[in-house]
């Protein structure tokens, strides 16, 4: 029986091409001094150097998986256990203003269905988890007291279940808590060095030639999903999608050069969205979120720009909510007050809160005939942080109310995020347009 050669390939087959090729080689080629092959071992030779073997796949290593969490809230002290299918390296601390709990964890693959909620009457207000910067997850607690965190205890897997990491909160004062809060001295100096490098450009900035430079941003990712709408739409996916879809009608006109803070589902700082967007010299920034109202009625999707106050107490709180986006995914703010910090306005800054206001009502003139608009004062304005920056012309898109059952559902068609990301893109050919160019737009549709 024929086996195999070291070359992988079967002898039997081998010989078959052999064969059939016995007498394209059994003459010189015409121009060529390479004697013929005159023998079955030479033609194998030659059949093998012309077809070698294909070099061995290698598998990519599977990332561990997160199988469940638990929470066991107790007299003493209150457990959490993460289940997970290998061991990992991880590492806890606490952060303060507000007291949080911090796992740090390599990639992991999330597989919790359905993860238990704490009662409310233990340290654990809520917790979270996703990816925070790439290579890296995060789980973040929220506490409603300051707390001691256990060494963590790694329990091999027995009784069918994985490899279980147990982390003891136990009761401590104000005092011992604020002391031992804070990021360890390394995490904090590769955090700081993954902002510079995320706030510096991909590639060497092109020359313009004339192209104006947009910067879309889509709001949360990772780690803070941001709101979740009454049909399970998450909005940090929502705003993914459209921002992906808004960069891809826009790069169809020469006359821009189009930038993305995020791309994937990952977590980026408030800060270093907005200095990506300075670092890309941006003409213009638009940030898109969803909103979300107790009251389940309120629809329709409304355009903000930086004012110096809310325009009106709803947009205030809405601007507090956003702005604790680094909050919610574990970032240090110590020393940092570019959230709560006055704007001062300078005649730069002026200029700049001008020119995103006329962008915002273009694209509310723009938006009308593609997606329902807020009834009642749709340009409205609050001191967001990711619209700060002095020199560029910013608006944040609210595409519309996650609460609100109708609009959830539109914006969970591919209709819809089509017609509003060429909504947006004609939007910025409007603004950029020379005062004599008309006014029709030439950005192709999207196909679904």
């Amino acid at each position: 029986m024929l086996g195999r050669d070291s070359s992988g390939m079967s002898k039997f087959a081998t010989f078959l091409l052999a064969g059939a090729l016995l007498a394209g080689l059994s003459a010189p080629a015409a121009g060529q001094g390479n004697p013929a092959p005159d023998n079955l071992d030479q033609i194998l030779d030659q059949v093998l150097k012309d077809n070698p073997a294909p070099p061995a796949k290698t598998k990519t290593p599977a990332v561990p998986v997160v199988m469940s969490a638990r929470i066991g809230e107790h007299d003493d002290r209150t457990r959490f256990v993460l289940e997970l299918s290998d061991p990992v390296n991880l590492r806890t601390f606490t952060l303060s203003n507000p007291d949080r709990v911090v796992i740090d964890l390599p990639a992991v693959a999330w597989h919790l269905e359905g993860p238990p909620r704490p009662s409310g009457h233990g340290a654990i207000k809520s917790y979270r988890y996703g990816l925070f910067r790439p290579g890296n997850a995060r789980v973040v607690i929220d506490l409603n007291q300051p707390v001691t965190v256990s060494d963590a205890l790694v329990i091999p897997p027995e009784g069918g279940f994985g490899y279980r990491v147990v982390l003891d909160l136990f009761p401590t004062n104000r005092t011992k808590f604020d002391q031992s809060a804070g990021w360890p001295a390394d995490l904090k100096a590769r955090e700081a060095q993954a902002e510079r490098v995320a706030s510096l450009p991909s590639a060497p900035v092109p020359s313009r030639n004339g192209r104006k430079v947009i910067v879309i941003d889509p709001g949360h990712g990772g780690i803070d999903s941001g709101t979740s709408g009454v049909n399970g739409l998450l909005e940090r996916d929502l705003v993914l999608d459209e921002g992906l879809r808004v960069a891809r009608a826009l790069r169809n006109d020469p006359d821009f050069t189009v930038y993305m803070t995020r791309d994937t589902d990952t977590f980026i700082p408030l800060r270093e969205r907005v200095n990506i967007s300075r670092a890309h010299k941006a003409d213009l920034f638009i940030s898109l979120h969803a909103d979300s109202n107790p009251d389940n009625s309120v629809s329709g999707l409304s355009i903000y720009t930086l004012s110096e106050s809310g325009s009106d107490k709803e947009a205030a709180a809405l601007a507090r909510k956003e702005n604790q986006s680094d909050v919610i995914a574990g970032v240090d703010l110590g020393g940092e007050n570019a959230a709560v910090a006055p704007i001062l306005l300078d005649l730069e800054q002026r200029d700049t809160m001008n020119k995103s206001s006329r962008f915002a009502q273009t694209a509310l003139d723009c938006l009308t005939a593609a997606t329902d608009i807020l009834p009642r004062q749709p340009h409205r304005s609050a001191a967001f942080v990711v619209l700060k920056a002095p020199d560029v012309p910013s608006v944040l898109i609210e595409l519309g109310y996650l609460s609100n059952a109708t609009d959830a559902a539109q914006m969970n068609t591919t209709r819809w995020r089509n017609g509003v990301a060429a909504a947006i893109a004609r939007a910025v050919e409007r603004h950029f347009a020379p005062a004599s160019a008309s006014a029709g737009p030439h950005v192709a549709p999207l196909s679904e």
